[in-house]
């Protein structure tokens, strides 16, 4: 029997007080458990609509979510009570109902992974894209809270091709018009999720295309629309660039590192995107690459190679292929060093693997790069002269989508310093004797705050 808000309550503490009543309750049977899910909704909805000064903040959405998620209910019985808000989630219609059942969901499968595969299972990705399209004019709170939802359970796993089939250009329309009707301050708070979705979105068309599960053929026909809309209207949607070219720049999660690298890749390797970015925008970005390739620890050795992947269609397919040509020295440099065997900058990047050779060759062949050798030079003098190695074999092969697709990181996995871990080691040191070592008094290490930490000024400047 449906529960009837009966209380009347004299104080905000009495709200909560009732509500551990409620969730605290012993259950026996689903038949139980049913009845305490209704009354603890219906508690919760009511008193929102009633008395709106006990639930009116996003904090207070999130503690009665504790309330559940923290019981002795909860706790006795995680499987059905997450199976019956996953079906309380495709079937609810009440916004107020709705915010609770999000945050329920996104709280849970943040600890628990085994909420959002559930969720798959059940077939809850196309409501969630429903919801986020249809509920737009709701609560911005809710809006935003779907928004997240969706990006957290997509970014675990892979996603069903029957559901990404059913994205319609659309919504994803929408989701790069919202964008570009907000503010250009990218701290908005609505920037940063509709971003990892369209981020995430892009990931799970490349993986379904390019790196299907083992009982999953290659999906040819099944088009990214993330791609595609920017193809086709990608001058109407410029804030989505510069926004993602920001992010990259602050973003020390490596996972979502990956997902903006991934998405550049697309669009520099799509001829109708070489030239969706802004020229200026494009300057800033081999500012950033070059400044993250420098200071990239040695352990991160996959993000690196992607970096390189993502650098080379940068500089060959987009204007800046056309004079001036922005950071040209800097970057053949940095090119330089990351092959470099021997001394600091060996010590820096780490022994040269087969790969970064062969990523480094590829982008040093640029044409507008390879102008700063002479003219006669072939393939093996080049590598030779800026690499001091042979061209390693397959170098002339294309670039493989499949190796950006399957780059991969655990969420909330960071990407170290070296900046900082060198900052750390000084400080170290200074605590201290001082050793010599063999007159290089950094021990063979390359001060990356000394190239990386004057503004304004490229990393590899030399003073006058």
């Amino acid at each position: 029997m449906e529960f009837e808000v009966s209380y009347h309550l004299d104080d905000e503490q009495q709200f909560w007080d009732e509500l551990d009543d409620i969730v605290s309750a012993r259950c026996e049977s689903h038949g139980l458990i049913d009845d305490v899910l209704r009354s603890y909704f219906t508690f919760i909805s009511n008193y929102r609509a009633i008395k709106g000064d006990y639930i009116h903040t996003e904090y207070d959405i999130a503690r009665c979510s504790l309330k559940l998620l923290e019981s002795v209910l909860f706790s006795a019985h995680k499987d059905y009570v997450r199976r019956q808000i996953i079906y309380s989630l495709l079937e609810e219609d009440s916004p107020e109902n709705l915010h609770l059942i999000v945050a329920l969901l996104l709280f849970d499968g943040r600890d628990n992974e085994a909420t959002f595969e559930m969720m798959n299972e059940e077939g809850t990705f196309p409501r969630l894209v429903d919801l986020v399209y249809e509920r737009k004019d709701d609560d911005a709170g809710l809006h935003r809270m779907l928004l997240e939802l969706l990006y957290e359970m997509s970014r675990i796993q892979r996603l069903r091709i029957q559901d990404l089939i059913l994205i319609e250009d659309d919504f994803i329309h929408y989701l790069y018009r919202v964008i570009e009707g907000l503010s250009d301050d990218v701290n908005d708070p609505y920037h940063y999720p509709i971003i990892r979705v369209l981020l995430i979105l892009n990931e799970q068309y490349m993986v379904s295309t390019h790196d299907p599960g083992p009982d999953q053929p290659p999906t040819t026909n099944l088009t990214n629309k993330v791609i595609k809309v920017l193809s086709t209207h990608g001058s109407a949607f410029k804030t989505f660039g510069e926004n993602i070219i920001l992010l990259l720049n602050r973003e020390s999660e490596t996972s979502l590192q990956l997902l903006i690298l991934k998405l550049l890749y697309l669009l520099f390797t799509t001829p109708s995107t070489y030239e969706y970015f802004y020229t200026n925008d494009l300057r800033v970005l081999v500012d950033v690459m070059i400044r993250n390739l420098l200071d990239l620890p040695l352990s991160a050795t996959p993000l690196r190679h992607t970096y390189l992947r993502v650098l080379y269609p940068l500089l060959a397919h987009t204007q800046l292929k056309h004079p001036p040509h922005h950071k040209k020295d800097e970057l053949l440099r940095l090119l330089t060093m990351m092959t470099a065997t021997g001394g600091a900058m060996e010590h820096h990047f780490g022994a040269v693997d087969d790969t970064t050779k062969r990523l480094v060759g590829r982008c040093v062949r640029v044409p507008w790069l390879k102008d700063e050798l002479e003219p006669g030079d072939g393939e093996a003098k080049v590598a030779r002269k800026l690499l001091g190695a042979e061209m390693p074999g397959g170098m002339a092969s294309s670039l493989s989508v499949v190796e950006v697709t399957t780059q991969k990181e655990r969420p909330g996995v960071l990407t170290g310093s070296r900046q900082r871990e060198d900052q750390e080691r000084r400080e170290s040191s200074q605590k201290e004797p001082q050793t010599s070592h063999d007159g290089d008094a950094s021990g063979g290490h390359l001060d990356v705050t000394a190239v990386t930490a004057m503004p304004g000024k490229s990393p590899f400047e030399e003073e006058a």
